[in-house]
């Protein structure tokens, strides 16, 4: 007789946990849907299933690594203020971000740069511009707005890759230099 087919609603979101995981403590490199499956403590077949291809499931990381973004661009909620200096907001806003847990914001940049060689993750990567972009938009136009995200994303490269402190003066200036 068959076993029983064990109920587990949970089980795709501690694939995409333990990929995230994976990603953060051996890169893209150790990513596999065998390595995957050991650190959910799920069968190999629940990773293919839920997940058919690798791409399918760094989607799946990508898109949830930029909420960690997104829910510190949300708990701000002061994008809508005509009366804050938004060159200091958002350099505030990068601030919080990279003052919180490094591994989280090296995994979502890692993410995000492998869609350099993997096509299926450019759309979340678009996305994540665009929708970061739309939100600053709100307080000047659609150009400069797009120029700020190009510039907080190289910011927060040269902090990651040089192991460098951020240094939210800077931070602001140079936003500052972009807003008319």
């Amino acid at each position: 007789m068959a076993a029983a087919r064990r109920y587990d609603p949970e089980r795709r979101q501690r694939i995409i946990d333990a990929a995230i995981r994976v990603v953060g403590a051996k890169g893209l490199a150790g990513l596999s849907h065998r390595s995957v499956a050991a650190e959910a403590d799920v069968p190999l077949g629940s990773t293919t299933y839920h997940f058919k291809t690798l791409d399918e499931l760094m989607v799946a990381a990508l898109r949830q690594a930029n909420e960690g973004f997104a829910k510190v661009v949300a708990a701000r909620g002061t994008f809508q203020d005509p009366g804050l200096d938004l060159a200091d907001e958002l350099a505030g806003l990068l601030g919080e971000w990279l003052a919180g847990e490094r591994m989280g914001v090296e995994l979502e940049y890692e993410l995000y740069l492998a869609a350099l060689r993997r096509p299926a993750l450019r759309p979340v990567a678009a996305e994540w511009c665009r929708e970061l972009a739309e939100v600053i938009a709100v307080r000047t136009d659609p150009v400069t707005a797009r120029a700020l995200v190009a510039l907080m994303d190289g910011i927060c490269l040269q902090v990651l890759l040089t192991d460098g402190e951020y240094d939210a003066g800077y931070a602001r200036e140079m936003l500052g230099r972009l807003i008319p």
